[in-house]
C-alpha cells in the first residue's frame, strides 16, 4: 500500500499525464496531429489522440483498482473524483468524434474505476450490475425530475408520516415522494403500506435493492444517519431533496428548486448548524485541515465561521439539496456516500462529526465541488423564555430562505421527542444571528439570546396548528403501528 504522500504523489502525476492528452484531444479535435510525449513509466504516445487517451484512460482505471484508498484518505479520495469528474466530461464531448470501439473502451474504463472508487453503486438486482455501475446509476433519474426523497425506518416512521401530511396536507406541496428505507427489518411492509395511504405520488424505495450494501452496514446503531446520502443517491428523481424524517416545513418545499438563487446557482443546497462552542474538538479541526491541505478553500468555505475561525458544527443535514443531473454535484455525493460507508463513518466521520452532517459540506469541498449554504447559521423557533424577554427557547433548530422568511425547522412537531411523546409545540417566537446557550445533553433545552426577538408570523403559526392536529390524528389511525 503506498503511504499517502506518495499517493498523492502518483495521483499527481496521473493528473498531469491525463491533462496532456486530453488538452492535446480538445487542441486538435476532429483532427489529428502528434500529441506530446507523457512522462516516462507510461506507455508510449502513438501519435493518435484518440488512442493515447484511451491508453491514459485504460492506466488511470488500473492505477485506481491496484491502489485502493484506505479509509483515512478523505482528501486523496476528493483528487481521485476530481479526476474521474473531468475524464467522464471530457469522454462525454468525445462522442461521436471518436471511433465506436475507442468510445466504448473509454466508457469501460470510466466504470471500471468508478466501481474501485465505490463499491456500493453495483446495482444487485442487476446481472450486469459491474458492467456499467455508473452509467445505470445516472440513467435510473428521471430527466428533468424533481421530488422528495425521506429517509425512515421503523423508529422514526411516527414522525415521516406527520412530515408527510405537513407537506400535502397542509402546505399541498405536489412534490412526489420517495421513502427510503433498507431492507425489510427497517421498515416492514405494514409501515410502507401505511405510508402508501396517506396520499398519491408516495411511494417506498428499498436503497439495498439498488445500491450493494456489503460495505454499509445499516443495522448497527449509527445506521439511520448513514442512511440518508444512500438515499439520495438511489432516489429516482434527477432533483431531490433529502427530508429527515422529523423536519417541519412551514413554507412548500418547491420554493428551494423554484426560488432559492443559491441553488439554481450550484444545483446544492445545505443548512447551517447551530454556532456553538468556539475553539471546542481541535482534533475535528486539525483532521478538516489536514485532509483539505492540497484543496483550494473555496467561495462558501471560506466564509465558514466554523472552519474559518473554529466553531464547533456546520451543517444540519435535516434537509439537503441536490441537482444530480450535474455531473460534479453527483460526483460529490458519491464522496459523501463513501464517508458514510461502515468501516470510514466508524473509524472517522462519525467518531469525529456527529453523525452525517459534516460529511456533506466537506465531501463537496473536497471534490472541488461548488455548493451553497444557508445565509445564516441555525436559528431558533420556540417560546419567550420566562423572566428572560430577550431569550427564545426550544429544542427545535429553525432555519431560514434567501429572504430571511422561516422556511423548516428540525426536532419534529413535538416539545420535545426525547423526553415526552405527546406534548407538541406550538410555538411563538423565533430569532436569529444570537447568541446560543445549550447543555450538553438532549434533555438540555437550548435558547438563543442577544438577538432579535420575532414573533412567528400567523402564516408559520397556523402551518404548525394544522400540522399538529393532523398529526394527533394519524397517531390515531396508525396506532398499532406507532409506540407512544
Amino acid at each position: 500500500m503506498l503511504s499517502s504522500s506518495q499517493a498523492r504523489y502518483r495521483t499527481g502525476l496521473i493528473l498531469l499525464v491525463f491533462i496532456v492528452v486530453s488538452s492535446a484531444i480538445w487542441a486538435i479535435y476532429p483532427y489529428s496531429v502528434a500529441v506530446p510525449a507523457k512522462p516516462s513509466g507510461f506507455a508510449a504516445v502513438s501519435g493518435d489522440p484518440a488512442s493515447d487517451a484511451v491508453k491514459t484512460f485504460n492506466e488511470l482505471a488500473q492505477y485506481f483498482i491496484d491502489y485502493p484508498l484506505s479509509d483515512s484518505e478523505f482528501g486523496e479520495l476528493g483528487s481521485r473524483v476530481k479526476i474521474l469528474t473531468d475524464w467522464i466530461q471530457t469522454s462525454e464531448a468525445l462522442a461521436g468524434g471518436i471511433s465506436p470501439n475507442d468510445f466504448a473502451s473509454l466508457n469501460r474504463y470510466i466504470q471500471e474505476a468508478a466501481l474501485a472508487l465505490f463499491p456500493f453503486i453495483e446495482n444487485p438486482s442487476r446481472p450486469d450490475g459491474r458492467n456499467a455501475p455508473l452509467k445505470q446509476l445516472r440513467e435510473s433519474y428521471i430527466p428533468k425530475s424533481k421530488g422528495i426523497v425521506i429517509a425512515t425506518g421503523k423508529g422514526t416512521f411516527r414522525y415521516a408520516c406527520h412530515l408527510i401530511s405537513n407537506l400535502r396536507d397542509v402546505l399541498h406541496s405536489t412534490l412526489p415522494i420517495q421513502v427510503a428505507y433498507a431492507g425489510e427489518d427497517d421498515l416492514p411492509l405494514a409501515y410502507r403500506e401505511a405510508i402508501v395511504s396517506m396520499g398519491a405520488n408516495i411511494e417506498t424505495l428499498d436503497i439495498t435493492s439498488v445500491l450493494n450494501d456489503t460495505t454499509l452496514d445499516f443495522k448497527i446503531e449509527d445506521g439511520g444517519w448513514a442512511v440518508k446520502p444512500f438515499a439520495l443517491l438511489a432516489c429516482k428523481f434527477e432533483q431531490a431533496i433529502l427530508l429527515d424524517a422529523d423536519a417541519v416545513f412551514l413554507q412548500k418545499p418547491e420554493v428551494i428548486f423554484e426560488d432559492h438563487e443559491g441553488y439554481q446557482q450550484t444545483g446544492t443546497l445545505l443548512f447551517h448548524d447551530r454556532l456553538l462552542w468556539q475553539g471546542a474538538f481541535k482534533d475535528r479541526h486539525q483532521w478538516w485541515e489536514k485532509e483539505m491541505e492540497h484543496h483550494a478553500i473555496g467561495e462558501t468555505l471560506s466564509k465558514s465561521k466554523v472552519y474559518m475561525e473554529g466553531y464547533a458544527e456546520e451543517g444540519d443535514s435535516g434537509v439537503v439539496a441536490f441537482d444530480k443531473g450535474r455531473l460534479p454535484v453527483l460526483m460529490g455525493l458519491l464522496h459523501i456516500c463513501w464517508q458514510n460507508t461502515l468501516a470510514v463513518r466508524q473509524k472517522f466521520t462519525y467518531r469525529l462529526g456527529y453523525g452525517d452532517k459534516e460529511s456533506w459540506w466537506f465531501g463537496l469541498a473536497l471534490s472541488g465541488v461548488p455548493y451553497t449554504m444557508e445565509g445564516h447559521y441555525g436559528s431558533i423557533l420556540g417560546e419567550i423564555d420566562t423572566g428572560k424577554s430577550n431569550t427564545v427557547c426550544s429544542f427545535t433548530i429553525a432555519h431560514v430562505d434567501e429572504k430571511e422568511k422561516l422556511l423548516w425547522y428540525n426536532g419534529s412537531l413535538l416539545k420535545n421527542k426525547a423526553l415526552n411523546k405527546l406534548e407538541f409545540l406550538l410555538p411563538s417566537h423565533w430569532m436569529m444571528d444570537g447568541t446560543w446557550e445549550k447543555g450538553a445533553q438532549k434533555s438540555d433545552i437550548s435558547c438563543m439570546r442577544d438577538g432579535t426577538v420575532r414573533e412567528a408570523d400567523e402564516s408559520a403559526k397556523k402551518v404548525v396548528e394544522l400540522s399538529v392536529e393532523n398529526a394527533k390524528k394519524i397517531d390515531k389511525n396508525f396506532k398499532d403501528l406507532i409506540e407512544i
